[in-house]
């Protein structure tokens, strides 16, 4: 059975909720084309990165042409020579290859320095996309001495941790009221949405453990 966060993830920027100010400068590099670049997501933690990520290599490159790292600690020295590799190639369908990079305030040092390399010389059907919190990348650029050049290689882009509970709460409802989950008002929603600390994972989890039945939250 599929975790309600994914069954209702956003697939288009205009499903994407709390994040206007995000989602207007990505359609911008989308529609300059986001081909050659690479983009740098941070956020808190269920704030929609990943959403994001995907959501942006969808625009270059069709599902089996991108490939999403849920950990940077899977890029390792083979790893890395392989994408090498693979990003010279356009791919099938739209013609595009994304790469996506979850979690990228656990990049090696070894891993940026050959990244260095990489990021200057994207083709221009490539696409990538790396996601981190705003903990990860301060402790990133701050103990890693290769880590700055390796930002300014990146367009960033820093999704907001304001006004987050109103938004989440209304998806969150409304998700709930689709599945039959919902037995508590909106009220009880904003809560939980400040309970979860505006992680939207979070809040599907507990809707989906049953929190919002029976007027618990």
């Amino acid at each position: 059975m599929v975790a309600l966060f994914e069954k209702f993830r956003p697939r288009a920027f205009d499903d994407v909720v709390g994040q206007d100010k995000a989602v207007a400068v990505l359609r911008s590099l989308v529609g300059r084309g986001i081909g050659g670049r690479a983009v740098w997501l941070s956020g808190i933690s269920g704030s929609g990165k990943t959403t994001l990520a995907r959501i942006i290599a969808g625009t270059i490159a069709d599902d089996w042409m991108i490939r999403e790292y849920d950990s940077a600690d899977a890029l390792t020295a083979t790893e890395l020579r392989d994408i090498d590799d693979t990003m010279q190639l356009c791919g099938a369908g739209k013609g595009g290859r994304a790469f996506i990079i979850n979690e990228a305030h656990g990049l090696r040092e070894e891993v940026i320095r050959k990244l260095l390399g990489m990021l200057e010389r994207i083709p221009g059907h490539v696409v990538f996309i790396f996601t981190t919190t705003k903990e990860g990348q301060d402790a990133l650029f701050g103990d890693t001495i290769d880590a700055s050049p390796l930002l300014s290689r990146c367009i960033p882009v820093a999704l907001t941790n304001q006004g987050l509970a109103q938004a989440f709460a209304q998806r969150v409802h409304d998700c709930a009221t689709l599945e039959g989950l919902n037995g508590s008002p909106m009220s009880a929603y904003v809560k939980l949405a400040q309970k979860c600390k505006n992680n939207a994972r979070a809040m599907f989890q507990a809707v989906e453990a049953g929190a919002m039945i029976g007027g618990a939250a």
